[in-house]
């Protein structure tokens, strides 16, 4: 004989077993203020030992809303890419929402839309755009919900989109201006892909640094991102001995590039600095250890997802455009330039 198919646990066990009204476990589920940190725990505690799931499709009908932020993300594994889509999708557990995600593709013909309507179907309250990449068309989103690019993506426009996210410019003319600090008559530059906003906003912050200077900017080296491709340009630095200061638009690129000087007899920091970009955990145990310029990837998700629901919730607001301020962290691959 078949047993009779037992009902999922619902709010009202939750409840119960947490010695708690009803309305309480809503509040607490949807993320609600009002509520005790101890009252909190223990309707959760309550929730996990039951196994209770929210009904999000029913909540969804309820509510009009579906209490999901979609986003839709370069594919990479690059690290500043991954580690800030981890600290949205962490950041926005710990604010009560569902995180979904849409990849797309370098070199996908409109493949920023294609996620975007794809996140529309499955039901989304808000979207980011992670590490968007320049497509070269304009990309006019008209959903009625807000979008958030982290990056000032070139013909980006819609009734609802706001843009924030940390200031490479700022990060590129940081890294400039400590090399020019320590003496060195210019900088050069490896740069990342000219189709990414990133690569573009680092290298605009070197041309502003070297500008304000009064110095003329040397011919820019193009990487695209990985160790292989500073190890490229770096050659091509070794060979030069009027090189003596480089700003590298990630560490990974620096990386090959310590390793082309290396084996060119550049000593670093004697004969040449070199600033990197991300602060990746192994940048501190290079040899010798990495100059560079710090993300604070946690706080730019906090600051993101804050203006963005706050928009879902309010349903109004000016477009924000603003950056985060990012820090450069003094290592040893930097010194003032060799004596003549």
């Amino acid at each position: 004989m078949t047993e009779p198919r037992r009902r999922p646990p619902g709010s009202t066990d939750v409840a119960r077993l947490a010695g708690v009204s009803q309305k309480t476990v809503s509040r607490v589920m949807n993320g609600e203020a009002y509520v005790s940190d101890e009252v909190r725990e223990r309707v959760l505690a309550a929730a996990r030992e039951l196994g209770y799931r929210r009904n999000t499709a029913a909540r969804a009908l309820n509510l009009g809303r579906f209490h999901r932020i979609g986003a839709a993300a370069l594919g990479t594994s690059l690290f500043g890419p991954s580690s800030l889509l981890v600290a949205l999708e962490r950041r926005a557990r710990e604010i009560g929402y569902a995180f979904t995600v849409v990849n797309t593709l370098e070199d996908e013909e409109g493949g920023i839309m294609k996620a975007v309507e794809s996140l529309l179907e499955q039901g989304v309250d808000g979207i980011v755009l992670s590490e968007p990449i320049d497509e070269g068309q304009t990309l006019r989103i008209e959903a009625d919900i807000p979008v958030l690019s982290f990056g000032r993506l070139a013909g980006l426009d819609g009734p609802r989109v706001m843009v924030t996210g940390g200031s490479g410019v700022g990060a590129g003319r940081t890294a400039t201006e400590h090399l020019l600090g320590l003496g060195h008559a210019t900088v050069w530059h490896v740069a990342g892909p000219r189709r990414w906003l990133a690569a573009r906003d680092r290298a605009q912050g070197w041309r502003e640094a070297l500008a304000t200077a009064g110095i003329p900017e040397p011919p820019m080296l193009e990487g695209d991102w990985s160790p292989a491709s500073g190890y490229a340009a770096g050659r091509i630095l070794a060979a030069d001995p009027e090189v003596t200061a480089v700003f590298v638009a990630n560490d990974d690129m620096a990386i090959g590039v310590l390793r082309a000087l290396a084996e060119a007899g550049r000593a670093v920091p004697e004969q040449m600095s070199v600033v990197g970009m991300d602060d990746i955990p192994s940048a501190a145990y290079l040899s010798p250890p990495l100059t560079t310029i710090r993300q604070d990837f946690e706080a730019t998700a906090a600051h993101g997802l804050e203006l963005l629901v706050e928009r879902i919730e309010s349903g109004a607001g000016p477009a924000i455009h603003d950056d985060l301020p990012m820090e450069l962290v003094v290592r040893r691959s930097t010194a003032p330039p060799p004596k003549e």
